[in-house]
C-alpha cells in the first residue's frame, strides 16, 4: 500500500455553511484507506460566481491516503451526496457543500473527470489562505510553493472566521 498526501478544499454557502464544512471534516475522518491529519480554520469568502448569493465558508483538509486518484474523487463525491449536495443550476452558484480534490502528492493529470492540481488552485485566494495555514511550503506542481502563490493573489473578500469545527485549529484529532 502506498500512502500519499492529499489536500481537499471544502466550501459551502447554504444551509448553515459553517456546520456543513464541519460536517465535511467529520466525514473525511471516516474515509476508507485515509487519515485526516491536518485541517485549516474556517474562512469566509465572497462568491466567485454570481454576486447575488451568500458568502462562502471555506477550509482545507490534509489527508494521508492509500486510495487511487479516481477512487478518492469518488469518495469525495459520495460525501457530497450524503450531505445533500445538489448541483447548482448556474456555474459557481450557491451550494450546500463542495469537496474539491486539490492535490494528490505531486501527481499531475487530466483524465476521467479529474484534474490535478485542481484548476485555478494557484489563483484562488479562498483556497490558498486556508491551504497556507496548514501547508505554506507545499509545492503545487507547475506553479510553485503555496506561500509564494498566496503572495500573488491578495486577500480581497477573504477573512478568517476564527472558528475551528472541533476546537482545534490546525491538527485533526
Amino acid at each position: 500500500m502506498r500512502w500519499r498526501p492529499a489536500y481537499v478544499g471544502l466550501g459551502s454557502n447554504l444551509d448553515d455553511p459553517e456546520r456543513q464544512v464541519v460536517d465535511g471534516f467529520a466525514r473525511l475522518v471516516a474515509l476508507p484507506g485515509s487519515r485526516l491529519v491536518l485541517r485549516s480554520g474556517l474562512w469566509s469568502s465572497a462568491p466567485l460566481g454570481p454576486p447575488d448569493q451568500p458568502d462562502f465558508v471555506n477550509a482545507v483538509a490534509g489527508l494521508l491516503t492509500a486510495l487511487e486518484p479516481l477512487a478518492l474523487l469518488g469518495e469525495l463525491r459520495a460525501i457530497e451526496r450524503a450531505q445533500g449536495k445538489v448541483e447548482p443550476s448556474i456555474r459557481w452558484g450557491p451550494r450546500r457543500i463542495d469537496l474539491d480534490l486539490l492535490l494528490l502528492g505531486e501527481l499531475c493529470c487530466d483524465s476521467g473527470g479529474l484534474q490535478l492540481p485542481h484548476p485555478g488552485l494557484h489563483q484562488r485566494n479562498f483556497v490558498l489562505y486556508p491551504l497556507a495555514e496548514i501547508a505554506p511550503e507545499l509545492w503545487v506542481p507547475g506553479h510553485g510553493r503555496v506561500r509564494m502563490l498566496l503572495g500573488q493573489v491578495g486577500g480581497d473578500g477573504v477573512r478568517p472566521l476564527g472558528k475551528w469545527g472541533s476546537g482545534e485549529r490546525s491538527k485533526a484529532q
